[in-house]
């Protein structure tokens, strides 16, 4: 095997597939990428079992060929290589080496044969369809926060994505919670995706995708079926292995008769919750909210090291209300506002609270209040 390839090109492939990679494994192949030249082009393939990626990058290939060397060693070379360099990879098979050559470096790199790499089984897709990446890195971006880090509640461990029913149409729809909040993200359903069944994308997948969804421009194809989840773009294969579980009932939670309106300017809000909470040592310190006739005070008691208050001019005309909230939650949801006003709906100061984006309900919020 010999090619030639970009650093840019080279790096970008490389760095996709050793975040894959389980810094940590008993089995030494899976620390490795497979490398195949062949065409015009290389491509790299990484996998810890439960996901596999694929990056495919263009490159001068001489003569054809694969092996599998140290994905972090390899990153790591292909990192610290000045930018432009034109990077030459060569493997002749006896030596059991991989020469790395950019300008007047020179590296050797030990190899695996590329037999012992595993290739993850191909699955029947039942849905295949194509979204915009904006569409996807809104659907994820805005529910990830709320993925539980419970090992012993496993089936919270991911983003729930299926299809679902809001205002009397389909919709494509992202759920997360961990009990304490949960977040729901609506998009209009991609034709093909009406028969896609209801999949847990695990947490590490969720960072993984991100990668592949920042090119506002770029469509992402996606196949699902009961184990299996694949995004794909022109150069990028996303596989991943669905978490086994069923996904709670989460309409129940999200409340309906919450009548107390709060309207409030985001930023704001997260500024003056994130100055109050300063005083405070124990990250889960609750923040109380006391609201009165257009006026909030969001105030925090910590015997231990002080108390804070400040005061806020909103939109609220309904009867006194005191509840806390754990602060960073609070924090993590309002960071979702992409507009101006967060509405929050209360019931009681014992009941969850409903969060929105101004009149929006496409991207809906509940958070459990706190004893203060």
């Amino acid at each position: 095997m010999k090619f030639s390839i970009e650093r840019g090109a080279l790096l970008k492939a490389v760095s996709q597939a050793q975040s894959v990679v389980e810094r940590r494994n008993t089995i030494p192949i899976l620390a490795n990428v497979l490398i195949e030249a062949e065409g015009d082009s290389v491509q790299f393939r990484a996998t810890d079992l439960d996901i596999e990626v694929l990056d495919k990058a263009p490159a001068q290939v001489e003569r054809a060929g694969a092996t599998t060397v140290s994905a972090v060693t390899l990153h790591e070379i292909v990192r610290k290589l000045p930018d432009g360099a034109l990077v030459a990879l060569s493997e002749d098979g006896a030596s059991g080496r991989l020469t790395v050559a950019a300008g007047r470096s020179n590296f050797s790199l030990a190899t695996l044969p590329k037999e012992d790499f595993p290739v993850m089984a191909s699955s029947e897709y039942s849905a295949n369809f194509s979204a915009p990446a904006h569409v996807l890195r809104r659907l994820f971006d805005k529910s990830k926060f709320a993925i539980s880090t419970e090992e012993t509640r496993y089936y919270l461990n991911g983003v729930y994505m299926h299809v679902s029913e809001a205002d009397g149409g389909k919709v494509l729809r992202c759920v997360a919670t961990d009990g304490h909040r949960l977040a729901r993200i609506d998009a209009d359903l991609p034709s093909g995706a009406e028969d896609m069944p209801g999949v847990i994308v695990p947490r590490k997948t969720v960072g993984e995708l991100r990668k592949l969804l920042d090119d506002d421009d770029m469509s992402i194809a996606v196949s699902v079926s009961e184990t299996k989840v694949r995004f794909a773009t022109p150069d990028i294969t996303l596989i991943s292995k669905v978490i086994d579980g069923t996904f709670p009932d989460y309409t129940r939670v999200i409340p309906q008769g919450n009548t107390r309106r709060l309207e409030v300017d985001a930023s704001e809000f997260a500024k003056a919750v994130d100055r109050v909470a300063t005083v405070s040592s124990e990250r889960s310190r609750a923040v109380k909210l006391s609201l009165d006739e257009d006026r909030l005070v969001l105030s925090v008691n910590a015997p231990d090291s002080g108390a804070a208050e400040e005061e806020l001019a909103v939109a609220y005309n309904d009867e006194r209300l005191d509840i806390g909230f754990n602060a960073k939650y609070l924090l993590e949801i309002a960071s979702q506002v992409d507009r101006e006003n967060a509405v929050f709906m209360f019931n009681s100061s014992g009941d969850p609270t409903l969060m929105r984006e101004g009149n929006d309900t496409t991207a809906v919020y509940v958070v459990m209040p706190m004893r203060v």
